[in-house]
Formats: C-alpha cells, structure tokens, sequence
C-alpha cells in the first residue's frame, strides 16, 4: 500500500509473528470476520446506546446475568467512559472521594472536570518490591472518619500486576460509612469467570468499571460498567441514572462493532468461560512456579490467577531489557518498566504460546541474586489547589528543578512503583523533585 505509516506499521508488526502477551484479550482469534459489515448507526433495527430500549437493552439484560449486576450498560468509549460515569453518579456535583493512589490518569482526569477533590490514601507496600501494594481497609476507615463529607471510596483492582485489593473488607468499611464503593476493574472483567469469583461486583462493590478488551475477545474500545445489586447503589438510584451519566461524556456514534464485540464475548462467556479461564489458571499456575523456582520476583499476597508478572532485577536485567529479551524469542509482553514485565494470558492464546512462554521463563538467563530495596516513598506532597484549578490553568513545563516550590499540572507516576509522586494541585516538594529524578523524570509541566 501507498504512505499509509500506521497501516503499515500495524502489518509490519503481525508479520513478527510475535505470541501476544498484551491486549486485547481476543488475540486475533475469536470475533467474526464480518465486523467490517456490521459498522452501522442508530436505525429504527439497531436501537441507540444512550436511550437503549431494543436489542442493545435487551443485549445489556443478557449481561446482567454474567455479572449478577442491577444492571449492566455497554461502553464503546472504553473502560474511561466507565470510570466518568462512576463519578458522574457518586458525586454529581462534586465533593470530596476517598482515593486509592494508585489510579488511572483518566480517573484523575474525571475528578478534574467535575470538581472532585480527591483524598487520597496510599496503599501499604505489601505486594512486594518495586510493586505498589494495596489498600487496606483500617485506612480508608481512618480517611472515611477524618472526612465524614466523602461522597465515595474508589479504589483500583486489580492493579496493572495483577494485584489485588481486600474488596470485601473496602465494601464493608464503606458500607458501615454509607458511602458507595467504586472499583477500577479495568483489568479484571474474566475475574468473574474464576472459581470462586474474584470480580468486585461479587464481594460487595457498589459500582465497577470493567474494560471487556483487555481479557475479553471485544474489540479495542469495549467495556461494561456494572452497577451492583447492594441497598447503597438501590437507595441512591444508581441503576435507573447510569445511562444518563455515560451520555455526558460518551460519543453521540458508538462504534456497532463494538458493543456487538461485548455481546458476543458476553454469550461465549456465559456458554463456556468458567471451564476456558480455570483451565488457563492452572496453566498459567505452572508458569508461575517455573518463574519463582527460576528466580524471579513474583507479586505476593492474593493476586489474578491468570497474569504473570515477574521482577527480573535478580536475574541481572531491568524490565525493559528483559521485555526485549523475549521479545527476540518471539513473545510480546504487555508492559516493562525498571523492575518488572507484565504478560496477559487470555484463554485464546495458543497451547504452542503458553509452552513457548513457560520455555522462555525456565532459559532466562542469570543467576537470581538479591537486589537492593527500593527507596521508600516521599511523604505526600501539600494540597494547594483542586485537580480541576490545576489542570485546568495554564501550564509550562520546567526542569524538575525549577518545578520545586510550583504547582503540579499533571501527575508524575514512575514505573516502578506505579504510585503517583505528584497529583494535579499539589506542590512539588523537593522530596518529590529528587524521587522523580531518580527514576530519569527530568521535567514536569507546572501551574503558571
């Protein structure tokens, strides 16, 4: 073909031949050839998203099964779209939420624009090093009871490590406060297909955005957001106002193949997706303790049983070097960073690719040593505006030294450990400033 770089480049790259370790969870494999043929509209036969009362409703009625939801809604503006809603419902005209640390740009970015001040609680290290752990019930009680004002608890699990967060012990904190629990679930939608489940929905969480791409055959783009049945989300109505909430921040032209992408995946995983994802469990438990007899740093604690992250600084390598590493042997992970390479198994990975992985796993080169600690974190910087005052205002962006003593415009998370330094109205203390240096931050944009 002609100067088409991003057609070209996309090829290029299938023919690799790479195993796929990363997203979307479909891998090429599963979704009808004939998706280009269902690009339509909103037709008098295909009904409309936002105002879903024929077969995209009846397909969302068919979703609440797979999940035990109130009610399931579609989103073919990603697991962003979710997280929007999310805040649209708990906090409609902003106010103050308890907030893990750990948290999606686009969570920041949805506290921005509607006037959410964040509180936020760190998770405690407990996942390992280089990890950035989870949050812990006692201290979302100490937040919720230090700001009886809070309209929400939101919280991310599992993390991008497969981490995962004492769900049912947040949801019983929240509950005794009668405030919603909220739960990122971006990477953890199969969850519910485990045995036992593991989705949030089912251990007590009020509301749950569910990115269906990442783990799910469904097209890039689709994802669920799940209202749960609780007295919380009955009382505060969040079932009947969602879909209003996701009209405010979704596209007016929701891609068709998309959501038909959720539905499918929705069938098949309603059909046989218990049996395809504890099978892959198991295998991928046999990969797992290949890694650890190897060597290699796994998270700790209760994590998803089908991702495989691994800390390859005892072995001699960063993540980034170690992701090149298999690349050359044909596998592409999801995510490297300094101290880790992430994977995401899905059950339409080939038996040939799992062997190949498990391979590559037992062949790492290096002989495992111990690493150094990793520097603890700098004390949280002080709040001096709103997230939405910060992203907002004008910006310019600084070497970090002459950001010190400014106002953070966006924020600043190295990976590892995954934790934002610096949020949007906060200052740049010079804790943070040499933190971020560091892990090679060199500049910063800054409130002018």
């Amino acid at each position: 073909m002609g100067n088409t770089p991003l057609y070209n480049a996309l090829q290029g790259h299938l023919a690799k031949g790479r195993a796929s370790f990363h997203t979307p969870g479909h891998k090429g494999r599963f979704l009808p050839q004939n998706l280009y043929d269902l690009d339509l509209t909103e037709l008098p036969d295909t009904d409309s998203l936002f105002e879903a009362d024929g077969c995209i409703a009846a397909a969302e009625e068919e979703a609440k099964k797979l999940f035990h939801s109130r009610a399931t809604l579609f989103s073919a503006g990603g697991c962003t779209l979710c997280i929007q809603a999310m805040f649209r419902l708990a906090a409609p005209q902003g106010g103050t939420v308890i907030s893990s640390r750990v948290i999606h740009r686009s969570a920041v970015n949805a506290m921005a624009l509607l006037g959410i001040q964040p509180v936020w609680v760190r998770p405690r290290p407990d996942a390992g090093p280089f990890l950035a752990g989870r949050l812990h019930p006692e201290d979302v009680e100490a937040a919720l009871q230090a700001h009886p004002e809070a309209k929400a608890v939101y919280v991310t699990s599992p993390d991008y490590f497969g981490v995962l967060a004492d769900i049912a012990g947040l949801a019983r904190v929240c509950h005794a406060h009668k405030v919603p629990l909220l739960v990122d679930n971006a990477h953890g939608t199969h969850l519910a297909l485990l045995e036992p489940s593991r989705h949030p929905l089912t251990l007590g969480a009020d509301l749950t955005a569910c990115s269906a791409h990442k783990t799910l055959p469904v097209l890039t783009g689709g994802a669920f957001l799940n209202i749960g049945d609780t007295e919380l989300s009955r009382k505060l109505n969040f079932a009947e106002r969602a879909r209003e909430a996701m009209a405010l921040f979704g596209s007016t032209s929701p891609a068709y193949p998309v959501m038909a992408s959720l539905d499918l995946a929705r069938d098949w995983a309603m059909e046989q997706g218990k049996t395809a994802w504890n099978t892959l469990a198991a295998q991928m438990a046999k990969i797992k303790e290949t890694a650890r007899t190897r060597g290699f740093l796994l998270p700790k604690g209760e994590t998803d049983p089908t991702r495989l992250a691994i800390g390859t600084l005892p072995l001699g390598m960063t993540g980034e070097e170690a992701a090149q590493w298999f690349r050359e042997r044909g596998i592409e992970p999801e995510h490297e960073d300094g101290a880790y390479v992430v994977f995401i198994a899905t059950p339409w990975n080939r038996e040939e690719e799992l062997t190949r992985l498990e391979m590559a796993v037992a062949q790492f080169p290096g002989e495992a040593q111990p690493v150094s600690p990793a520097p603890a974190l700098p004390p949280l910087p002080p709040v001096r505006c709103s997230p939405r005052e910060a992203v907002l205002a004008p910006q310019e962006q600084l070497p970090l030294e002459g950001a010190v003593g400014r106002i953070a415009g966006e924020a600043a998370c190295p990976c590892p450990p995954g934790v934002p330094i610096v949020m949007p109205g906060e200052e740049v203390t010079p804790e943070c400033a040499g933190f971020l240096r560091e892990y090679g931050l060199t500049a910063l944009s800054v409130v002018k």
